[in-house]
């Protein structure tokens, strides 16, 4: 095992100071830096700071003539505008970083808030679907949102008109987040602007890209794996055969996340691709009750922190946490995030058991970071 893949096991420190902030900042905003290659260079580089150095004579060794980093005066910029609209950075790894997020391979390093920070590490459920929705998807989605808030779930959408808008106009009293596909101070549909800001006053607006960033087509597919990846499941009230709901779905199944979907009339397009979903093995959903049976009863939203609690969860013993993966894991490779949820153990008790059993030669870790019992 390679000391690389050693250090991957080690999860990103956040910064510590205003300098270490803005130089995560600028790290990030730098050309061709997404959030694999910037937790990459953390690792080879021990710092932010470092990597910014590093990283011109990295791209002419790659062929990359006259490449610059991020210039000072654009990050400048961008805290001058957090400032004014009273966004929070939150960096991954920290304290308040949604706890939903850390073990994705492709979670955003920084977020930028503007709202209730602690509602994000609440129990969550998405839910998005047609722009275009019907009136009886519309009074669904709004059903649902009202129940499962009720009884404690915080609402995770996109802000979108049709399901989306009626899914957080449903929460706003129980908890709501919405992740926008452009900077967080930028709102989008115009229409959606009132609502907006009332979710900010009771709930959270969050988003990885830059303040003041228009958003593009690009955006909305990257938005949309935070979207799922906040949540412990996602529900898709109404979508067509071809839609983005069905690319949070697919990331959400990706993520080990729980797919659930509203049946809706094999004539009516917008439930085509609900149906699909359905048809491959998606929870049908009836009412919030539905919803509530599918949710992982043992996962990582159980075992993180509670805003109600403050108990603390005493660590696997070792012995026992060894067992608990070999018993797990089998011939047919499975995801790492896979199996920290199965287990209910945090990511920081995993990684050094896996580190343990693999350099034994009982596990062996396959491409993509695929995780199988040795032959």
């Amino acid at each position: 095992m390679t000391e690389e893949q050693l250090s991957s096991y080690h999860p990103t420190l956040p910064p510590t100071t205003e300098e270490d902030r803005f130089s995560w900042l600028r790290l990030l905003r730098s050309r061709k830096v997404g959030p694999a290659t910037f937790r990459r260079l953390l690792r080879e580089h021990g710092s932010a700071q470092n990597a910014l150095a590093a990283l011109p004579e990295m791209a002419r060794a790659a062929g990359i003539e006259g490449y610059e980093t991020c210039p000072p005066g654009v990050i400048e910029a961008e805290l001058k505008a957090a400032k004014a609209a009273k966004a929070q950075l939150l960096c991954l790894g920290s304290a308040d970083f949604p706890d939903a997020l850390n073990d994705l391979n492709d979670a955003p390093p920084m977020l930028w808030a503007i709202g209730d920070v602690s509602i994000i590490h609440h129990p969550t459920v998405a839910m998005v679907g047609a722009r275009n929705c019907s009136s009886l998807g519309a009074r669904m989605a709004r059903g649902l949102a009202t129940d499962l808030g009720k009884q404690g779930h915080v609402i995770v959408s996109g802000l979108a008109r049709g399901i989306d808008t009626a899914a957080h106009m449903a929460a706003l009293d129980t908890g709501t987040v919405a992740v926008m596909a452009g900077g967080v101070d930028v709102i989008y549909p115009a229409e959606n602007t009132d609502l907006a800001h009332k979710i900010a006053e009771s709930g959270l607006r969050v988003s990885e890209q830059p303040m003041g960033v228009t958003p593009q087509a690009r955006h909305f597919p990257r938005r949309n794996r935070i979207i799922s990846g906040l949540a412990q499941a996602v529900v898709v009230v109404e979508a067509a055969a071809k839609s983005g709901s069905l690319i949070t779905a697919r990331d959400a199944l990706d993520q080990g996340r729980e797919v659930l979907a509203v049946p809706g009339h094999p004539f009516d397009a917008r439930a085509a691709g609900c149906n699909l979903l359905i048809r491959d093995g998606a929870t049908l959903v009836r009412s919030a009750e539905d919803v509530i049976e599918a949710l992982p009863q043992h996962d990582l939203f159980t075992a993180t922190r509670s805003q109600e609690t403050s108990t603390i969860t005493k660590p696997t013993p070792p012995a026992t946490l060894h067992q608990a993966i070999l018993t797990r894991l089998g011939p047919s490779p499975i995801a790492e995030d896979q199996l920290i949820r199965d287990i209910a153990a945090s990511a920081g008790e995993i990684g050094p058991a896996l580190v343990d059993l693999e350099l034994e030669g009982r596990i062996q870790r396959q491409p993509g970071g695929l995780l199988s019992l040795s032959a």
